[in-house]
């Protein structure tokens, strides 16, 4: 099962799923659980490979897809019986939050889905075909800290690069491979995605400067009914870890109502 960890507020309190991204671990959310522990029972799950969820069992597993890892999510809540959550992602892990939903919409309260990807712009897939050919050629962790500069190139964007470059470290490069293979042939999913509209009521907060990814949710928003954006500005692509203290006030606000 994946590492997880639990802060317990009460057995009436409703709660909250925290999902990383790729090459972060769930040390990401650490400026969330104080505020967010206050209201709800809180729940932090290292994704396969990442953080503490370094198994050996990963290591024989070759196949990686959006719906195994929305499974061992789901096992994890199974293991603690909860019936039912909000789910809080960023970047990658929205992706695995909005599957999850398709197959399980039951078990979702609500989604808040940060730095946001639901398509991938001609930089982006230029990007993932130069990935593609260099991944077994150059270091992993170059490649990554080139990904996070141009996805996050900003000044003010040096501590969500410091913060994610620092968790993919403790990434093995066989395990980096698989996610980055696993995010290069994701654009059918997120085409379904952007055409298939969920009733779970959904938050988009995407930093002004997200570049990459804020177009295509500001025109993703325009057609889903039940979903909402809110634009942080002067902030880039990991609005949680830049702008905290609006993230959570933001996040907060939509889980109340």
């Amino acid at each position: 099962m994946l590492h997880y960890t639990t802060y317990t507020r009460n057995t009436e309190a409703p709660w909250v799923t925290f999902v990383h991204g790729a090459g972060g671990s769930s040390a990401i959310w650490f400026r969330q659980i104080r505020d967010f522990k206050k209201s709800f029972n809180v729940l932090l799950v290292d994704l396969r490979g990442h953080g503490k969820s370094k198994s050996q069992v990963y290591e024989k597993i070759k196949h990686y897809s959006f719906d195994i890892i929305g499974d061992e999510v789901i096992e994890v809540l199974d293991h603690l019986n909860i019936r039912k959550s909000h789910f809080v992602g960023i970047s990658l892990g929205t992706i695995v939050i909005r599957e999850i939903t398709e197959r399980h919409p039951d078990r979702v309260s609500s989604m808040i889905l940060a730095g946001a990807i639901m398509k991938l712009n001609v930089r982006g897939q230029v990007l993932m075909r130069l990935g593609i050919l260099l991944k077994s050629v150059i270091p992993y962790l170059l490649l990554y800290k080139l990904f996070a500069f141009i996805i996050m190139p900003r000044k003010n964007h040096k501590a969500s690069r410091y913060l994610f470059v620092q968790e993919a470290k403790k990434l093995y490069q066989k395990e980096f491979i698989r996610w980055f293979s696993l995010a290069a042939k994701v654009n059918p999913l997120l085409a379904f995605f952007r055409i298939k509209e969920t009733p779970i009521p959904t938050l988009y907060v995407m930093g002004e400067e997200d570049y990459m990814f804020l177009p295509s949710i500001t025109k993703l928003v325009e057609n889903h009914r039940s979903a909402k954006l809110v634009v942080v500005p002067a902030c880039g692509h990991v609005v949680n870890v830049e702008k905290p203290e609006d993230f959570n006030r933001i996040a907060l606000d939509f889980l109340a109502r």
